[in-house]
């Protein structure tokens, strides 16, 4: 079942302003509530996770009806490939360097700051990118 493309872009707004507190802040406990949120993401999709439920609970039923739609698997992807950089991310925080934890967090801010702002899903281009080579490789 294909996913209303606002969610995604709302979740990413939502990602976008935590991880730029977080690198404001240095705190460890939002990057890892953000940790969480992507591992959410990943697991069952950018509709169960907690940004996914408030974007459904409180905001699209103040929105019209979609007019656009995607596929889940690509923004699902992209939730695990912030995963990955939010745990990274973790590490440098925690056990140092604290330039890795900048670094990662940094990066994760830059895509979801493209998808927010523009609707440029990096980690969207990324699955789309391995399905193509994992076809022509089959």
């Amino acid at each position: 079942m294909d996913i209303d493309v606002r969610g995604p872009r709302f979740g990413a707004a939502v990602t976008t302003l935590v991880l730029a507190v977080v690198l404001i802040t240095g705190n460890v406990w939002l990057l890892a509530w953000q940790t969480l949120a992507f591992a959410l993401g990943a697991a069952g999709g950018v509709a169960r996770s907690p940004y996914g439920w408030l974007f459904r609970k409180a905001v699209r039923p103040r929105l019209g009806p979609p007019t656009e739609f995607e596929a889940p698997q690509p923004p699902r992807f992209a939730q695990a490939v912030g995963l990955a950089f939010a745990v990274v991310g973790l590490a440098g925080y925690a056990l140092g360097p604290t330039w890795l934890g900048l670094a990662a967090t940094g990066a994760a801010l830059a895509a979801a700051f493209l998808n927010s702002a523009f609707g440029y899903c990096l980690g969207c281009e990324m699955y789309l990118l391995v399905r193509r080579a994992t076809v022509r490789v089959q």
